[in-house]
């Protein structure tokens, strides 16, 4: 009998541990605020949170640079995204002034976390929907759940450079909280930058801009990052006109002029 070959068990690539091995830091950075938080290092706890968001926007792009996605990675971000923006930024927000609320700042930490787990569960069902149209990957339905971490952690932010006494009382709060929760499970629009293309010509202008935005952070970050998250909520009202502009549009083009799948979740 000819003898047996033995069968070689097959390693990962390094390319393929990247993305998976980022996807953990950000879980790391996720957690670190929550220690932050327990230490009253504010400032370290919110910018924990914006690192893995910066992070969570990494992995899945390297990961389709690699050609490196796996069904464990996207399991394994979801896990992430869920700690790093339903979990932490509500215990920050508990433990920095919501607990003075007592049970009801509590609800309200809850309430926010548990939008966020309906936000992320809706997003991975509508990956299995073929019927998406194409011009719908330009567009998040809901606030996206890095974005949102950020704006929730707004009062905060505007309270590290203009001081407490309004932004940091438990109502004030524990509003902003409710409706940053409420955006997350909505189904508005969103601009998502996903399909957004550069001519040659606006390349070196953008590359300007990334410098001057690095140098805001730099000098300025609570401002240049609030900003960011006004700047955001008010595309939302640009981004809504868009959206239903090119439904009509597919409305239009389709046979059955249903649009094509329009409603359905536009991807996180």
């Amino acid at each position: 009998m000819p003898p047996r070959r033995r069968r070689r068990l097959r390693g990962l690539s390094v390319n393929a541990l990247i993305p998976n091995a980022l996807t953990v830091l950000g879980l790391c950075m996720g957690l670190t605020s929550i220690r932050f938080a327990l230490l009253e290092r504010w400032e370290l706890a919110v910018a924990a949170i914006i690192a893995a968001g910066i992070i969570d926007g990494l992995d899945g792009r390297v990961a389709r640079i690699l050609k490196a996605s796996t069904e464990f990675g996207a399991q394994l971000d979801s896990l992430s995204d869920f700690l790093c923006f339903g979990v932490a930024p509500a215990i920050v927000l508990y433990l920095w002034t919501l607990h003075e609320g007592g049970a009801a700042g509590w609800t309200v930490a809850l309430f926010f976390s548990v939008c966020m787990a309906l936000r992320l569960a809706r997003y991975n069902v509508s990956l299995a929907n073929p019927d998406r149209p194409a011009w719908a990957a330009r567009f998040f339905v809901g606030l996206p759940a890095p974005t949102a971490s950020g704006i929730v952690l707004l009062p905060m932010m505007l309270s590290f450079e203009f001081g407490g006494g309004f932004l940091d009382r438990p109502l004030v709060v524990a509003l902003h909280t409710v409706f940053v929760a409420l955006l997350v499970v909505s189904t508005i629009p969103m601009h998502s930058g996903k399909g957004i293309r550069l001519r040659q010509k606006h390349v070196l202008p953008v590359l300007m801009l990334v410098g001057l935005f690095f140098a805001a952070v730099v000098g300025y970050p609570w401002h240049t990052f609030s900003l960011l998250s006004i700047g955001y909520l008010v595309s939302i009202l640009f981004s809504a006109r868009s959206y239903r502009r090119l439904q009509a549009e597919a409305a239009r083009a389709s046979p059955t002029g249903d649009g094509s799948g329009a409603d359905e979740d536009a991807g996180e």
